[in-house]
C-alpha cells in the first residue's frame, strides 16, 4: 500500500479555510458528485482503476457534458470515477486532490480552476506517484504528467476571423475571460494574431479591454454596460472569449436596442448560445466536441494509470517543463452550419435549438 504523505504547509493552510468555509453554508451545488462509476475502495473489484476527476465548477453547463461522457467511457474502460467540483474555488479544489489522494486513486485529471494555484495539487500528487492529467486548462510550473486539449490560439483566431470579416473596419471591445485561466490568454494571443494587423492598418480600433472574473456572465454584463456608456454606444464587435461571456454582453446590447446589431464571439456552443445564433443575437460560437476531448482523457488517464505510453501529438512548455500535449481541433459555427455540426454531433437536440425560431424559418431536419 502506497505511504500516503501530506501536503505541504500552504496547501494544508487551503485546505484548512476550504474546511472554514464549508461550514458557511454557501447556497450552491454540492461539491461532490456520485458518479454511476463511483465506489469506494471496500466496495470496487481489486482489480479496478481508480481515477480522481477535479472540475473546476459544474454549475457551468460545459463541464456537466465533459464528465458525463468522460464518466461513460472510463466505465467502458473498466475504471471507476470520482467526481468533485470546486464551484470556482482554489482552496476548495486542492482539498479534493488531497481527499482524492487518501483515498488511493491510481490518476487525477483536473480541470482548473486556477492554473498557477493548481501546481500545489500536481506537487502534491507527485509526491504520491499519481499521475496528473491536465484537462483542457493547462496547469502551469508543475510536473504534470500530461495535458489533453483543444488548439486554443486556434479558438482565439477563429472567433477573431469571424468577426473581421463580418465587420473588416470600426470599434472593436475586447472581452476576455477568467485572468487565472490559462486558456484565456492563449484565446487573447489568437484574437490578437487577427486583429492586431488591421489596428496597425488603421481599420479597427480597440476601445476596451477587459477580463470576466471565473467567465461569469453578470461580470462581463457590468463589463460591457460600462463600456457602451464610456464610448457613447459606438462599439461594432464585442470579441467574447466564450458563450457565457458572450451571453452578459448581449444582454447589455440588449439594454440599448443594439442586440443583433453588433457582431459577438462566443465558445462553447452552449445551448443558450445556439439559440442566441439562430435567432440573430449572436454571431458565432467555436463548437469544441465534447465527445472527442471527453473520450480522448478517459484513455489518457487509463493509459497513465497503468503507466503505458502516451501518444503525444505535441510538447507544450507551461513554464517549468515540456508536458506531453494531445491537441483536438476545434469547429467554427454560426447560424449557417449548425445543423451539420452541433445537431449532427448529437450535441443539443433540434427541438431546443430552434424552440424560439417560428417553424417556417426552420431549416429542414436532416
Amino acid at each position: 500500500m502506497k505511504k500516503r504523505r501530506h501536503l505541504v504547509s500552504s496547501v494544508m493552510s487551503l485546505f484548512l479555510l476550504a474546511t472554514v468555509a464549508a461550514g458557511c453554508g454557501q447556497d450552491v451545488k454540492p461539491q461532490s458528485e456520485s458518479a454511476p462509476t463511483q465506489g469506494s475502495s471496500q466496495q470496487a473489484g481489486s482489480g479496478t482503476l481508480k481515477i480522481g476527476l477535479s472540475i473546476d465548477d459544474l454549475r457551468l453547463e460545459r463541464w456537466q457534458h465533459d464528465r458525463d461522457i468522460f464518466i461513460e467511457k472510463a466505465k467502458e474502460l473498466g475504471a471507476e470515477v470520482d467526481v468533485q467540483s470546486a464551484n470556482g474555488d482554489d482552496a476548495t479544489q486542492l482539498a479534493h486532490v488531497e481527499n482524492m489522494l487518501s483515498k488511493g486513486v491510481d490518476v487525477i485529471v483536473i480541470i482548473p480552476h486556477n492554473s498557477e494555484a493548481m501546481a500545489a495539487a500536481v506537487d502534491a500528487a507527485s509526491k504520491e506517484n499519481v499521475p496528473v492529467l491536465a484537462y483542457d486548462r493547462l496547469i502551469t510550473n508543475s510536473d504534470v504528467s500530461a495535458y489533453v486539449t483543444f488548439d486554443n490560439v486556434r479558438v482565439g483566431e477563429m472567433q477573431a476571423e469571424y468577426l473581421t470579416k463580418q465587420v473588416p473596419k470600426g470599434n472593436y471591445f475586447l472581452l476576455g475571460g477568467s485572468p487565472t485561466d490559462n486558456n484565456a490568454k492563449l484565446f487573447r494571443q489568437g484574437q490578437m494574431n487577427i486583429i492586431k494587423p488591421l489596428v496597425d492598418k488603421g481599420d479597427i480600433a480597440i476601445v476596451g479591454d477587459q477580463w470576466a472574473k471565473d467567465w461569469q456572465a453578470d461580470a462581463a454584463m457590468q463589463i460591457v454596460e460600462n463600456a457602451l456608456t464610456s464610448t457613447q454606444n459606438k462599439i461594432d464587435a464585442v470579441v467574447a472569449s466564450n458563450d457565457s461571456t458572450a451571453g452578459g454582453a448581449i444582454q447589455a446590447l440588449a439594454a440599448q436596442g443594439l442586440a443583433g446589431k453588433v457582431a459577438v464571439s462566443g465558445q462553447d456552443a452552449d445551448l443558450a448560445a445556439v439559440q442566441r445564433i439562430v435567432e440573430g443575437k449572436q454571431s458565432m460560437t467555436v463548437y469544441k466536441p465534447i465527445k472527442a476531448i471527453a473520450t480522448k482523457a478517459a484513455e489518457m488517464a487509463v493509459q497513465l494509470a497503468k503507466g503505458e505510453k502516451l501518444e503525444a501529438t505535441t510538447k507544450m512548455n507551461n513554464g517549468k517543463v515540456d508536458v506531453p500535449t494531445v491537441l483536438l481541433d476545434p469547429i467554427q459555427v454560426d447560424k449557417d452550419n449548425i445543423m451539420d455540426t452541433i445537431i449532427k454531433d448529437s450535441f443539443h437536440k433540434y427541438e431546443d435549438v430552434y424552440k424560439n425560431v417560428p417553424e417556417d424559418q426552420r431549416p429542414k431536419r436532416q
